[in-house]
């Protein structure tokens, strides 16, 4: 089956065939049909496999058809990450060329006051984070009552995040007569629960089953002391040219970036992205790493779930998660739209718990490549040993994408890094 078998519009299936695709994915041909009749849908996908085109295309639509000389806010993505965001807000721009609708992004850590004033001009749809949403829904900046089409996306990534509460603030403002598109890579309990009060007599599209992981992905493990991670990751770098393409995830912010100055010291260009970046510093890092100007981008799981970059080849867990389901997320970076990809885990004696929780999970073991020692010349010394509690230490004394504005049918519009709207 193919795009236009789907009932979508002329405009959206010639902006669909600009940029290349021409048939559908599994989640595509089974989320579009219903969502463009107004049901509500619970899709089940693990990511990379094209669910952004499955709401945005018939939310563009659906929205298209109610849209009148001027902009109301009627569609609302509520998305956990900012990259995830930004992300989403290029489809919406994409897809929705020629179409007369405006829309903008907002998300936190930077001025919301340009933020504020897109919303002012008008919009069709939002993205949101949950903390910004809440906090302009807080100062009357834009308010919900006219929502038509609600899309929550990576809902199991919200509870991971500790996002529930903030979005269930956001669920409580919108109106009850509504379509809502709830979107998760996995279905943990309180997703499900979110989900079956979310929902009315949903269309279920499940593409894969919960928690597994792509088949075009090559898992390998490599079982290594914590100080021999630096040079084994150098190793690979040198020995694998196919490498070309690389994302590293640690588990801590500090540890990204002390791995990037690690990698500069042995010749290799990289950047981190976290929480603690600038928004311009992370845009200009993936600015970098998404043309190919970057060989390697080492991130915590902010990104796990925001970065979509065509031709990611590989991915390298550096530190395991702790959460299994955490995994699959960072994995599916790579092996995406039917791509091939490598995923490469690094597993100390104190990872090995989380080792064997992410391979229940998924249900595979993963390859085994072999043990890495320890550094040579390295010795170990004991921490000391810390005081009983309540005891003094020795010595111890006395912190968008795509507005186009009020109507109009000339080109595009976007906008700078800082919001501000300007022509394309």
């Amino acid at each position: 089956m193919t795009f236009s078998q789907l009932g979508l519009d002329p405009v959206l299936l010639r902006n669909v065939e600009r940029e290349g695709y021409t048939t559908p994915t599994p989640i595509q041909l089974q989320a579009i049909p219903p969502a463009l009749a107004g049901r509500d849908l619970l899709g089940c996908a693990q990511t990379g496999t094209g669910k952004t085109a499955a709401f945005a295309l018939p939310m563009l639509q659906r929205i298209d058809a109610r849209a009148g000389d001027e902009p109301v806010l009627r569609g609302l993505v509520l998305t956990p990450t900012r990259e995830l965001a930004s992300q989403i807000g290029e489809s919406l721009r994409v897809y929705g060329q020629g179409m007369d609708l405006d829309h903008t992004v907002i998300f936190g850590g930077v001025n919301e006051k340009p933020q504020m004033a897109a919303l002012r001009e008008g919009v069709d749809i939002v993205v949101a984070t949950p903390g910004r949403l809440l906090d302009l829904l807080g100062q009357r900046a834009l308010h919900l009552r006219d929502i038509e089409v609600f899309v929550l996306d990576e809902a199991d990534r919200m509870l991971d995040m500790g996002f529930l509460p903030d979005v269930k603030r956001v669920i409580a403002q919108l109106p009850p007569k509504r379509q809502t598109l709830f979107f998760s890579a996995t279905m943990p309990p309180d997703i499900r629960q979110l989900a079956d009060r979310l929902l009315v007599s949903p269309a279920v599209v499940s593409v894969a089953p919960p928690a597994t992981t792509a088949e075009r992905i090559t898992q390998h493990l490599y079982f290594v002391h914590p100080k021999a991670k630096p040079g084994l990751l150098v190793e690979l770098l040198a020995k694998n040219p196919e490498m070309r393409h690389t994302l590293v995830f640690t588990r801590t912010k500090h540890g990204a970036n002390r791995l990037v100055g690690q990698l500069e010291k042995a010749g290799i260009a990289a950047a981190a992205i976290h929480g603690n970046k600038s928004q311009n510093a992370r845009d200009r890092a993936m600015g970098a790493f998404r043309t190919g100007q970057l060989r390697l981008l080492v991130a915590t799981d902010i990104a796990a779930r925001g970065i979509d970059v065509d031709g990611l080849s590989h991915v390298v867990n550096y530190d395991l998660p702790n959460v299994p389901e955490t995994y699959v997320h960072r994995i599916g970076r790579t092996g995406r739209a039917g791509a091939e990809g490598i995923a490469i885990s690094f597993c100390t004696d104190e990872e090995r718990p989380y080792l064997a929780s992410i391979e229940k999970l998924i249900r595979v073991k993963l390859e085994r490549r072999g043990d890495v020692a320890a550094p040579p010349g390295l010795v170990e010394t004991p921490e000391p040993a810390r005081p009983a509690m309540g005891g003094a230490r020795p010595g111890a004394g006395h912190g968008g994408g795509g507005h186009r504005g009020r109507r109009h049918r000339g080109g595009p519009r976007t906008q700078d890094e800082r919001g501000r709207p300007h022509a394309r």
